[in-house]
């Protein structure tokens, strides 16, 4: 868990994207999915101007984060609803996702929104996700302590 969740509640991808300094490594063009971040919170609360939990992540944003206090100030608005994920992960390196951005209208009104990622098959992604669920899936390796370099014994 980075120190932005931690320190700021529950996780939330703008929250990494803004106040966490492991995101530049993660996002391959950290500066465009910050952008783009800003960009969708800006339509969002244009959609919900009632949201109070929208309103205090904007506000907590604006507050810790110069970046986005000037993107938001762009007043830039984006609604995407699918694309291109480019990562980088620490340990399989190179992802390319696809993502589906699902809002489902409950009551009316739409209260949450579902973004599917995929790796399209056949490809190294598909097959580096597939080496993550399969770590996710061995409880060993969440236990298994961080492996140390052989100590040199006696002479």
């Amino acid at each position: 868990m980075s120190c932005s969740q931690l320190r700021h509640g529950r996780p939330n991808i703008a929250r990494y994207i803004f106040l966490d300094p492991g995101a530049r490594d993660f996002f391959v063009d950290r500066d465009a999915a910050a952008i783009a971040t800003a960009a969708l919170l800006r339509a969002e609360s244009g959609r919900e101007p009632r949201d109070r939990a929208l309103r205090e992540l904007v506000g907590e944003l604006c507050t810790l984060s110069p970046e986005f206090r000037g993107l938001w100030a762009a007043h830039n608005v984006l609604i995407r609803h699918d694309g291109i994920k480019p990562l980088r992960h620490p340990e399989v390196g190179h992802l390319e996702l696809t993502f589906q951005s699902l809002d489902p209208a409950l009551s009316g009104r739409s209260v949450h929104n579902l973004i599917t990622y995929t790796a399209e098959p056949g490809t190294a992604s598909e097959d580096r996700i597939g080496l993550l669920a399969s770590w996710a899936a061995t409880p060993s390796r969440a236990a298994e302590p961080a492996r140390r370099s052989p100590q040199p014994g006696p002479l």
